[in-house]
C-alpha cells in the first residue's frame, strides 16, 4: 500500500506546473539506451558504478574519442531516490544478490550464517543503494597506500580532486576547507532529524569527544552524517556524472549488458574487445584504444577470470584457457560491522517504513523534501 501510495503521488504531483515540485522532479531524469551499437569504439567501459560513471563523463569530454558504456542493470527508479527506503533496496533487483561464505565470526544470525553482500546492479552502481553516506576515508590510509609505492595517491594529492567533485549545497557544521561547492556531486546534511539522532552526538560530547566534520583534517569524533543527496533526493554517480552528459554525440550507454568475456590477444596480452549479452542476444564490439574495467569488488575479478586472468590451477578447472597465471580473487577485506546500541525512552521516536504510508509525510517529503522520509538509516557517525 504504501509503494502504491508513492507512485501515485509522484504521478499526479509530476503533472502539476509548479517550482517545488518542478525542482524534485527534475532529480528524475532518466537515461535511454543509446539507439544503436557501434562495431567498434575507442574507449569501452564495463560497469557504469562510481567508478565508471565517472570515467565514462570525462573520457567524452572529448568530442573526437566514442566511448561506450556497458551496465548490467538499468536506470535508477523513484523509489531507489527515497532515502527512508534505502534498506529495502538489498530485495530488489537492483542487487546483485551475492552471499558470503559460512564463517565462524560473523553474520551467525543470517539465514545459513552467510552474510549479505550489497551490490548494486543500476546505473550508479552501489551508489544507487547504499545508505547514502558521504564518507571520503581516513588519511592516514591515503597516506600508506602512496608509502607503499604509488605516488600521487596521498591524502594532500587526491584532496584537490574530491573537492574539485563535490558540490556542498546545504552543509553546516563543515570545514570549509575541505570542501567544494560547484562540483557535479551534490552533498547535504539530511534535513530530518530524530530526537534520538541529537541524543546520539550529545552524548559523545558529554564523553569529551568534539562534533566534528567527518570529511576533513580530524576524522575523530562525533558528527551529523554528510550524504549524498540533491533536494532530499539520492544523488547517484549516475546522476551526478552521466545524466548531465547523456547527450554527447559521441557517448553511448548501453544497459541490461552483461558483460560475459572480455577479449585478449594470448600473444601480445592485450584487450581489444569484448564480448557481452543483451536481452539474449550476444554481441562482440572492438576497442581501438582502451578498455576499463570497473565491475566492481566480485565482478571485476570475475570477468577476469572468465577472460583467462587468475589462478591457473583454478582456471585449468573450468577449462578455461589461461592466459595469465596471476592471483586474481585473492586478498579480499570486507568490513562487516556490528550495531550494539541501545536506547531506553520515554515516548515513541523511533522512524521506520510506517512513515512511508502517512499520506502528509509522502506529500511534505515530495513538495519540500523534509520529513521522515528524508530520514538516513545512519544518521550520525
Amino acid at each position: 500500500m504504501a509503494l502504491i501510495l508513492l507512485f501515485l503521488l509522484s504521478l499526479v504531483i509530476s503533472n502539476i506546473k509548479c517550482q517545488n515540485f518542478g525542482r524534485f522532479f527534475n532529480n528524475f531524469d532518466r537515461i535511454s539506451d543509446s539507439k544503436q551499437l557501434l562495431d567498434h569504439y575507442d574507449f569501452i567501459v564495463i560497469g557504469a558504478g562510481s567508478g565508471g560513471s565517472v570515467v565514462a563523463n570525462r573520457l567524452s569530454e572529448n568530442s573526437n574519442w566514442t566511448v561506450l558504456l556497458l551496465e548490467a542493470g538499468w536506470d535508477e527508479n523513484f523509489f531507489t531516490d527515497v532515502p527512508l527506503m534505502a534498506t529495502l533496496q538489498t530485495i530488489t533487483a537492483y542487487n546483485w544478490g551475492y552471499r558470503g561464505e559460512k564463517i565462524k565470526t560473523a553474520c551467525l544470525g543470517a539465514v545459513e550464517g552467510r552474510c549479505n553482500l550489497a551490490r548494486g546492479k543500476a546505473l550508479g552502481g552501489t551508489s544507487v543503494i547504499n545508505f547514502l553516506i558521504y564518507s571520503r576515508g581516513n588519511r592516514h590510509d591515503f597516506d600508506e597506500w602512496e608509502s607503499l609505492g604509488n605516488p600521487g595517491w596521498g591524502y594532500k594529492d587526491i584532496l584537490p580532486f574530491f573537492i574539485k567533485s563535490e558540490n556542498c549545497r546545504e552543509c553546516k557544521e563543515i570545514d570549509r576547507r575541505y570542501h567544494g561547492f560547484d562540483g557535479p556531486l551534490s552533498i547535504e546534511h539530511p534535513g530530518y532529524e530524530s530526537p534520538m539522532a541529537k541524543s546520539f552526538i550529545k552524548a559523545g560530547i558529554d564523553m569529551g569527544y568534539k562534533n566534528v566534520d567527518l570529511n576533513a583534517y580530524n576524522e575523530t569524533g562525533f558528527s551529523k552524517v554528510q550524504s549524498t543527496m540533491r533536494h532530499g533526493t539520492r544523488c547517484s554517480a549516475s546522476k551526478a556524472f552521466l545524466k548531465p552528459v547523456k547527450n554527447r554525440p559521441n557517448l553511448f550507454i548501453s544497459t541490461q549488458s552483461q558483460v560475459t568475456k572480455i577479449l585478449i590477444d594470448p600473444k601480445t596480452k592485450t584487450a581489444h574487445g569484448v564480448e557481452f549479452r543483451k536481452k539474449n542476444i550476444k554481441y562482440i564490439v572492438r576497442a581501438r584504444k582502451e578498455i576499463i574495467l570497473s565491475a566492481g569488488t566480485f565482478n571485476s575479478p570475475q570477468l577476469l577470470m572468465l577472460s583467462g586472468i587468475g589462478p591457473k590451477e583454478h582456471l585449468e578447472e573450468l577449462n578455461i584457457p589461461v592466459v595469465q597465471d596471476l592471483k586474481v580473487g585473492f586478498n579480499l577485506q570486507d568490513h562487516t560491522a556490528l550495531s550494539t546500541l541501545a536506547f531506553l525512552v520515554n515516548e515513541s521516536i523511533t522512524i521506520s517504513d510506517i512513515s512511508v504510508q502517512n499520506p502528509w509525510d509522502v506529500f511534505n517529503y515530495i513538495w519540500s523534501g523534509k520529513g521522515p522520509l528524508h530520514y538516513l538509516v545512519v544518521p550520525k557517525l
